[in-house]
């Protein structure tokens, strides 16, 4: 059985879609896994021991209303039996409708899927209070596997292989020392903790047990050039110096990794080290849907509600988790004295 799980978004989306494969693979022993994904994601994808193949869905031109040939020709070659439509997305439906992939599994929230998918299941997610992980292993009825996982069970699903450290991710961590990765940007994908959150945390650890190294994009370090330059002795700038596989071969080799909702917080968690994330409590970016998952992984929230914060990306909510509070979880983790 030849099965494609689409899932073309953001990083962290696809890290928490990954269980998927590991639930196949279990269910279907034989059955060969490919990923349809943007090719920004690829390095993470083909890290995962129960992905096959890789293919990348970056269509040549716009599609035509009715779908291009290109994008159907592209799932046509693969000989599908499954397509798993785990965030639909109306061109990848219609290509595979038209490349005649025999089972077409989505959820029926979308009117085109009506139209492109012959499997739909009733998955909710806008008010949903489940896990994000969890919701995705629901299109699994589609193939009868109907049971009802629990989220302690997905830090065992992920399947991420540790890159093995390249000499430029090698550059920022240092022996003898603990590694904290702050991440202090989200590229507006989260509600953020702030940079004087961050300068204040860096002023509780102590200088001689921790190695802080700064990542991001080479735009976001260009945003934080003031913070950088403040923290200039105290930190290892690596914001725009790595690539995706080298970003990952860092977080691998780290001790813990603190940032908001972001994919590089549930790279953390997947592949093990300590991800500390800070959210907003407001639906649906709450904890309740996107905290990491992982067997050292957690997440801080105020206990209150925060719908005044809503048409604000200034969310004064998570602004006011503490860096004593982060301070204190971090040093709890790995037996510090702070």
């Amino acid at each position: 059985m030849r099965i494609i799980v689409s899932r073309t978004d953001s990083i962290g989306d696809v890290v928490l879609t990954l269980p998927l494969a590991f639930v196949l693979k279990q269910t279907f022993p034989g059955c060969t896994i490919i990923f349809l994904g943007r090719e920004y994601t690829r390095p993470v994808i083909e890290l995962c021991r129960y992905v096959d193949e890789f293919v990348n869905w970056e269509p040549p031109h716009k599609p035509s209303p009715r779908g291009g040939r290109a994008e159907t020709g592209v799932l046509a070659n693969l000989n599908a039996d499954v397509i798993i439509h785990v965030f639909p997305v109306k061109e990848i439906c219609r290509a595979a409708r038209q490349a005649r992939i025999p089972l077409r599994i989505a959820t029926s929230r979308r009117f085109f899927t009506w139209f492109t998918c012959n499997r739909l299941l009733h998955v909710p997610r806008k008010h949903s209070n489940l896990h994000e992980s969890l919701l995705n292993l629901k299109l699994l009825k589609g193939l009868g596997i109907d049971r009802g996982f629990r989220l302690e069970e997905i830090a065992g699903m992920y399947g991420l292989d540790t890159p093995s450290p390249s000499l430029l991710a090698g550059e920022g961590c240092r022996e003898g020392v603990f590694n904290l990765i702050l991440h202090p940007k989200s590229k507006g994908s989260a509600r953020e903790w702030g940079l004087e959150n961050f300068s204040l945390l860096i002023g509780l650890l102590p200088e001689d047990k921790f190695n802080i190294i700064v990542t991001g994009t080479k735009e976001e370090g260009e945003m934080m050039a003031g913070f950088l330059k403040q923290h200039g002795n105290r930190i290892t700038d690596m914001t725009g110096k790595l690539s995706l596989a080298e970003l990952i071969s860092l977080i691998g080799s780290s001790d813990a990794l603190v940032a908001a909702s972001t994919g590089p917080l549930h790279l953390a968690a997947a592949l093990g080290i300590r991800a500390i994330g800070l959210y907003a409590p407001m639906r649906p970016i709450f904890p309740q849907r996107w905290a990491p998952i992982g067997k050292n992984a957690t997440s801080l929230v105020l206990d209150k509600t925060c719908d005044d914060c809503r048409k604000n990306m200034d969310c004064h909510c998570i602004r006011s988790i503490t860096p004593e509070t982060v301070a204190e979880r971090l040093g709890k983790g790995y037996g510090l004295r702070m």
